[in-house]
Parts: structure tokens; sequence; C-alpha cells
């Protein structure tokens, strides 16, 4: 039984959905897993864990600072641990696009970090424009429009490949 720390960013809790999926996929292999949200005080040793899996949100084409941050600041610790780490965002929901070596804002997200974990995933997330507030749902239709993805301001579309995620959650406890 190994012991998982799952550290994530997430901007609208989708990111944090997909967490506990990895969790409880993790778990039913006989792994105990810590979720843990970047934005608590990490009062986490990372060095108690055998496996460590960072999940990152984007939004507008940004990963969280904090996770870069948190990325950075246990580099030494990551590279010595079998380690994963994905990315949260809806170009991925386009096909060609939702891979670690095919999505625009992992390629980027890659090149801030020194860090190259054992595994690597994008998963698409979701649109829940009701729940945006008024500037979000703006921004968010007008990349929609431009990427041709759906504006209905009514919408709520999880794009996310569940059976995708489940099979990383059974690499992650095979690492």
């Amino acid at each position: 039984m190994a012991r998982i720390l799952i550290v994530y960013s997430s901007t609208d809790g989708h990111t944090r959905k997909i967490c506990t999926r990895l969790q409880d996929v993790i778990e039913k292999q006989q792994h105990q897993v810590t979720l843990v949200s970047v934005e608590d005080d990490l009062a986490q040793d990372l060095e108690t864990f055998d496996k460590v899996v960072i999940g990152a949100s984007i939004r507008y084409g940004k990963h969280s600072d904090r996770i870069v941050r948190f990325i950075k600041d246990n580099t030494p610790i990551l590279e010595r641990k079998p380690s994963a780490l994905f990315s949260v965002n809806l170009v991925a929901r386009k096909p060609g696009k939702n891979l670690p070596e095919t999505n625009p804002y992992f390629r980027r997200f890659l090149k801030q970090i020194v860090w190259r974990p054992k595994a690597m995933a994008v998963f698409a997330g979701k649109i829940d424009y009701p729940s945006y507030g008024f500037f979000d749902r703006l921004i968010i239709q007008l990349i929609m429009l431009m990427t041709k993805g759906p504006t209905d301001p009514k919408a709520v579309i999880e794009f996310t490949d569940w059976q995708q995620v489940e099979t990383f959650g059974r690499l992650i406890a095979e690492l």
C-alpha cells in the first residue's frame, strides 16, 4: 500500500471533482490517498508520501501561480518520487488537443517548470455558464466563439472523458 498525495488547483471545482474520481480509483487499488488544495495551507510533508500527483486547472490561458510555485519549491522532492501531473482545460475537448504533447496550455506549462513527472495527462474541463459571474461568462463566451465552442449562456456541458480519468488513476496506482 502506497501513501499518495494529490495536490490540485481548481477555479470552479471541476478539477477537484476529477481529483476525487482519481482518489476513488486509486483507493480501490488499496492505496491511501490524501487530497489537498494548493490554496490551503499545505502543512503536508511531501517526504512522508510515496507518490505525488499534481492537478492544475486553466483559467484564461494560465495555470495557477500557486501551483507553479508549489512545483518549483518542491522540485527536488518531486524528482525523487514516482509522480504525475495533469491539466484540465477546455481546449482538450478538441480531438488532437487532449494529449500532453499536443495541448498548447500543457506544453506552455511544462516550459515554466523543470520537473518532469513519470505520468502526464490532459483532461477536458467543464463549462457552466449559469454559475459564472458576468465578466467570466462574457470572456469565456468570447473564447468559445473564437474556438467554435458552445456559447449558450444557459449551457452546462461537461467535456471530461471519465474513462480517461479512471485509466490515469490506475496508472498512478501502478507507478
